[in-house]
């Protein structure tokens, strides 16, 4: 392995309160309903203190965070003040740079206008508005908790307490979900002007309410060319409203990507906090039991243990696959020369290897064509069959948006090579 330093400088916390669970979600939450008495706040207050007694255990680094995440759930559900408690236990153990990006999850419906100003007070320069659709009829299809105008009274708040740093959540592949009613969701996001805006392909989980009733064929999900349709569209109105489209899922205006998620996307290390929550430390990752009562007995054993964990460190092939598995969603894609300098030239002969049929294909006209890129040191597109040695090349990437259509077939290969 490289040199490099992989301190972890992110933490993700996760606050898993939500007033209801949409029926296409699977994340570890607690439902609370919409009028949520004095009891929730004991809940919400207990789970507080067992994530700050989490954090008060984990490894230190001499680091100071540079992004921090509240994700879930519904975090704009939280009590302002249990939010600055965590805050203050993360700066108190670990250091909070001060031009760090600090992220907030929020739904309509969820917060008013001093608890806008009160995140800013706490130094939360981020929000991520749950919107997922602009239609009135799709929003009660997927069990949302909040209404069209919701939305738009959101969007006014936000705007009335100056965080001009804001993102939008929308979800594409939807039952009855038309290409039309997509494009209007779309253009509807761009005329807020946020900064950022994340696109979704709905993923049937089993067991979600989505995932056990719409089995089988006749179900009413848009087929599978207009889902790809729906995906190209968006490229198109968000590119062309001046969004960079800079992940598989994600665009961004110039300045404005997520940096936190991009310590996902890059493979570094990142603590995580909380019920469910993942955590890549010192190349070891751990997910955190995704109850409430199975999350409070690992916290108290591991105050037992003075915060020691035996779990396995990630093997070289593990690393390897999360580099490209990972990498890959980026517009940027990955870098050959650190997987050559990391892991040596023999691991980059077997991606070539691997890969090798689809430029095969592409040179035949079929429809691998132009799939995948190859950049130089230039950062000029090189043919592979002009390719003289592999360490010409600096990066590979995934064309966009065929080659991020496909990406789940050009992963299943690279993942069975290792």
């Amino acid at each position: 392995m490289s040199g490099r330093d992989d301190r972890p400088t992110s933490a993700y916390v996760h606050i898993p309160f939500c007033r209801r669970r949409c029926y296409y979600c699977d994340f570890p939450i607690t439902v609370v309903g919409d009028r949520p008495g004095s009891g929730i706040f004991d809940w919400m207050a207990e789970y507080v203190r067992a994530i700050c007694q989490e954090i008060n255990t984990a490894p230190q680094f001499g680091a100071p965070l540079k992004t921090i995440f509240f994700g879930g759930g519904t975090p704009s559900l939280l009590p302002v003040a249990e939010l600055a408690q965590i805050i203050a236990t993360l700066n108190r153990y670990f250091g909070i740079d001060r031009n760090a990006e600090i992220s907030i999850e929020i739904d309509p419906g969820t917060f008013d206008l001093k608890q806008l100003k009160d995140y800013r007070s706490l130094g939360i320069n981020r929000v991520s508005l749950g919107v997922q659709s602009f239609d009135e009829e799709l929003l009660k299809i997927c069990g949302r908790s909040h209404s069209l105008n919701d939305i738009f009274v959101a969007i006014d708040l936000i705007n009335k307490a100056n965080i001009t740093n804001f993102s939008l959540d929308l979800i594409s592949g939807l039952p009855h979900q038309s290409l039309e009613i997509w494009q209007d969701s779309l253009n509807r996001a761009t005329a807020f002007g946020p900064k950022h805006i994340s696109c979704y392909d709905l993923v049937l989980e089993p067991v979600t309410a989505f995932g056990r009733k719409y089995r089988g064929e006749n179900t009413p999900l848009p087929a599978d060319k207009i889902a790809a349709k729906m995906y190209r569209t968006a490229r198109e109105i968000l590119e062309n409203a001046g969004y960079e489209h800079y992940e598989i899922s994600n665009y961004a205006k110039t300045g404005f990507q997520c940096a936190h998620n991009r310590v996902y996307w890059e493979n570094k290390s990142y603590y995580g906090f909380g019920m469910g929550a993942a955590s890549y430390v010192d190349r070891q990752r751990l997910t955190r039991p995704r109850t409430r009562k199975e999350y409070y007995l690992w916290v108290e054993n591991l105050i037992a243990n003075n915060g020691a964990i035996d779990y396995p460190h990630d093997t070289e092939n593990d690393l390897i696959l999360d580099t490209l598995m990972l990498g890959l969603r980026l517009a940027d894609g990955v870098s050959l020369s650190e997987i050559h300098s990391n892991f040596g030239k023999a691991v980059l002969e077997r991606i070539w290897s691997c890969l090798q049929k689809y430029w095969d294909l592409a040179e035949q006209g079929k429809e691998a064509r132009d799939l995948i890129i190859l950049i130089d040191k230039d950062g000029k597109a090189i043919a592979p069959q002009n390719l003289k040695n592999l360490l010409e090349v600096e990066r590979l990437r995934l064309s966009d948006p065929e080659g991020f259509l496909f990406s789940n077939i050009i992963l299943t290969d690279l993942f069975a090579l290792f």
